[in-house]
């Protein structure tokens, strides 16, 4: 396996400035940043098990405010779905589709 931090670079810094530009004016904010990070680990939580808004937060550490955000945004997009169980409503990934997108993301970079 090749190591991934021995990378050759640039006999220049900044040989190519307006690259490194374009890529700089297109790069998210620290926030929507964050907010992708919460993403991701919201995925990796409903990749593993079914769950409700307020365990999603107790496990991650986040408000159940800021989960159920997400949880709205994937599911109008149809990356997560739904079930409502007595009061309390129950998240899952959507679909096969999502869990091979998850896997493959986790296999890439444990190499």
């Amino acid at each position: 396996m090749e190591d991934r931090y021995n990378v050759e670079c640039c006999d220049f810094i900044h040989a190519h400035e307006d690259v490194v530009e374009k890529v700089r004016r297109e790069l998210p904010g620290e926030d929507t940043l964050y907010d992708l990070t919460e993403l991701f680990r919201i995925f990796y939580v409903l990749f593993e098990s079914e769950m409700c808004v307020c365990d999603i937060a107790a496990l991650l550490g986040l408000t159940q405010s800021a989960v159920s955000h997400q949880l709205r945004a994937l599911k109008n997009v149809r990356l997560v779905k739904s079930r409502r169980e007595g009061k309390t409503v129950f998240y899952s990934l959507a679909d096969d589709h999502v869990k091979t997108i998850i896997d493959q993301g986790l296999e890439h970079v444990r190499e």
